[in-house]
């Protein structure tokens, strides 16, 4: 299971990083913005989490979450110079790196034996933080903080599958990978359809 942490954990910072990256290409940012913007976004989450638990925070532990944000962002910026990209690209990949890190963030949580809502936010957290961080950087209202598709909802979805599962004492790692495609597929199906929570009507 650690193993398998780990790389789906290099996997969500590669995917952050160039959603963080296709974010300040739309504002037309240099290489040393679109970097600190990629990087913040592929480690944010998971950073806050680990303040939050008061563990050793993940990138500082293993640099080789570090090393992958600043390659990744570097590589998507020249990539995305050469190329016209639709505003709308960075979204499916953002929902590929809230299902993965709203996972790790659940399942760092429950290593540390927090209460299963407490790993449950901190799945959350992991998920939706460097995507705030990301706005923020850019200018812009934080997408969680929006009334939009689901998004947040999305990764609590899926950390409570992942608890849920190990619970009733499914194989951890079938756990994962189930609450990750769980995550995915709402976050997506919420983009297609446009499903939304409620809220607050105008006021007259």
């Amino acid at each position: 299971m650690d193993e398998l942490l780990c790389w789906v954990g290099i996997a969500a910072v590669a995917v952050n990083a160039i959603t963080g990256v296709l974010e300040a290409e739309r504002k037309q940012m240099d290489l040393v913005g679109a970097v600190m913007v990629g990087t913040a976004t592929a480690l944010g989450g998971g950073t806050l989490r680990d303040v939050l638990l008061d563990r050793e925070v993940f990138w500082i532990a293993n640099q080789v979450y570090l090393s992958t944000g600043i390659g990744i962002a570097l590589l998507t910026f020249f990539w995305a110079r050469r190329r016209r990209l639709s505003p709308e690209l960075f979204l499916y990949p953002d929902a590929v790196g809230l299902a993965l890190f709203a996972v790790i963030g659940t399942q760092a949580a429950l290593q540390w034996q927090t209460p299963w809502l407490v790993a449950s936010l901190m799945g959350v957290i992991t998920g939706v933080f460097g995507g705030v961080l990301r706005d923020m950087f850019c200018n812009q209202v934080p997408l969680v903080f929006l009334p939009g598709e689901l998004y947040a909802t999305a990764a609590w979805v899926g950390a409570l599958i992942l608890i849920g599962l190990q619970t009733l004492g499914a194989d951890a790692t079938l756990s994962a990978w189930i609450a990750i495609g769980a995550s995915f597929l709402l976050r997506s199906a919420a983009i297609r359809f446009q499903i939304r929570l409620p809220t607050f009507p105008a006021k007259p």
